[in-house]
C-alpha cells in the first residue's frame, strides 16, 4: 500500500539520497595524512636535517592545522583561506631554505598552492637601481612564484630608512598588496637574523600583520654539527679516521668562536677543504694508495686548517 503524499514517510530512493549527502560520522585524520603524502614530506625533513627539534615540531603543528582545515573546507565547515605567510628567523646555515622547500611541498599536497615550487630571492632580485626599474623586477619575481612559495632571504635589506633615494619601499608596497590580495595563490616566507627581522617588522607593520607563523631556527650544537659533517662525508663515500674525528670535534669548537660562522654551511665548506687537502696529501706522496686511503679523512687533513693557526679574519679565507 503506497504512502499518502505529505504523510511524512520517506521512499527508498529519498533515503538513499539522504545517506549519500550526509557527512561521515567520523573522519580518520591519520588516513587523510597518509593519502595526501604529507607524512612522507615530514619524514624526509627528519632525515635530511639533523636536530632542529622545535622547528620540526612547529612544521608538524602547521601541517596538522592545514590538514584539519582542508577537511573542514571539504565538509563546508570553513570557506576562508587561512593566512599562510611565514617568518623564519635564525643564523645562517640553520636549514631555513630546506624547511621552506618542504613547506612548499606540504602546502601543495594539501591543496593550498597550485604548484608547490619554491622561488628563493634576495633584495637584488626585487629592487632596481633606477626609477621605474623596481616594479617590473618585483612583478616578474612574483609572477614566477605564483602558485608556490616566495622565499625572501635577509628580507630586512628591502628597507633602508637611511637612504631616501632607495627603491626598496616600492618593492615592499607591491609585496604587501600581493600578500593580501592574492594569498590564495602565493605564500611568502621572510627570512633573516632574528634581531634585524624584529626591527624590520617594527618599521613595516604591514608585514607583521600579514605573517601568521613565526618560526625561530636555533644554532646547531657541537654534537649536531659533528653529525652533519659525518653525514656529508658519508654521502660522498668518505669517513673520518678516529684521529680525524677527534681533530674535527676540536675544529668545530674553535670555528664556532671565529668570524662568519654559519652552522651547517661552515661545516660544508670545511668538508670541501678537507677533501682538497686529503687529495693533495696523497698526490704528493710517492707511496701507492689503497681504497681505504682514498676514503679516509685523517687528522692531518683537518689540522691544516687556518682555524688551528691563528684563526680566520675574513670570510674569504679558506677554513
Amino acid at each position: 500500500m503506497e504512502a499518502c503524499e505529505g504523510s511524512g514517510n520517506i521512499s527508498h530512493e529519498d533515503a538513499a539520497e539522504t545517506a549519500i549527502a550526509a557527512p561521515p560520522e567520523a573522519i580518520d585524520l591519520r588516513r587523510e595524512l597518509s593519502e595526501t603524502h604529507v607524512a612522507e614530506v615530514l619524514d624526509q625533513l627528519d632525515r635530511e636535517l639533523v636536530g632542529l627539534a622545535p622547528v620540526k615540531a612547529r612544521i608538524r603543528q602547521i601541517a596538522a592545522l592545514l590538514l584539519v582545515d582542508r577537511v573542514r573546507r571539504r565538509l563546508g565547515l570553513s570557506s576562508e583561506t587561512p593566512t599562510l605567510h611565514m617568518s623564519f628567523t635564525g643564523n645562517p646555515g640553520t636549514g631555513k631554505t630546506t624547511v621552506a622547500l618542504r613547506m612548499a611541498e606540504i602546502l601543495h599536497k594539501l591543496g593550498f598552492v597550485r604548484k608547490g615550487h619554491l622561488v628563493s630571492v634576495t633584495r637584488d632580485d626585487l629592487v632596481g637601481q633606477y626609477i621605474g626599474h623596481t616594479a617590473p623586477k618585483t612583478k616578474e619575481i612574483l609572477k614566477k612564484a605564483m602558485g608556490g612559495v616566495l622565499f625572501i632571504d635577509e628580507a630586512y635589506y628591502l628597507y633602508r630608512q637611511e637612504n631616501e633615494r632607495d627603491y626598496g619601499q616600492e618593492a615592499i608596497e607591491i609585496l604587501l598588496q600581493v600578500m593580501e590580495n592574492q594569498r590564495e595563490d602565493l605564500v611568502v616566507i621572510l627570512a633573516g637574523y632574528a634581531e634585524r627581522m624584529d626591527r624590520f617588522f617594527r618599521s613595516n607593520p604591514g608585514f607583521r600583520s600579514r605573517i601568521a607563523h613565526h618560526i625561530d631556527f636555533p644554532d646547531y650544537s657541537d654534537g649536531e654539527l659533528m653529525a652533519i659533517g659525518e653525514t656529508m662525508l658519508t654521502a660522498q663515500n668518505y669517513h673520518f679516521s678516529p684521529e680525524g674525528a677527534a681533530a674535527f670535534q676540536n675544529y668545530i669548537k674553535m670555528r664556532r668562536e671565529q668570524p662568519h660562522f654559519a652552522n651547517a654551511r661552515s661545516i660544508r665548506n670545511a668538508i670541501d677543504r678537507m677533501r682538497l687537502r686529503h687529495a693533495n696529501r696523497h698526490f704528493a706522496s710517492d707511496m701507492p694508495v689503497s681504497i681505504e686511503d682514498l676514503v679516509t679523512i685523517d687528522e692531518a687533513d683537518v689540522l691544516a686548517s687556518r682555524v688551528f693557526s691563528g684563526g680566520l679574519v675574513s670570510e674569504r679565507e679558506p677554513e
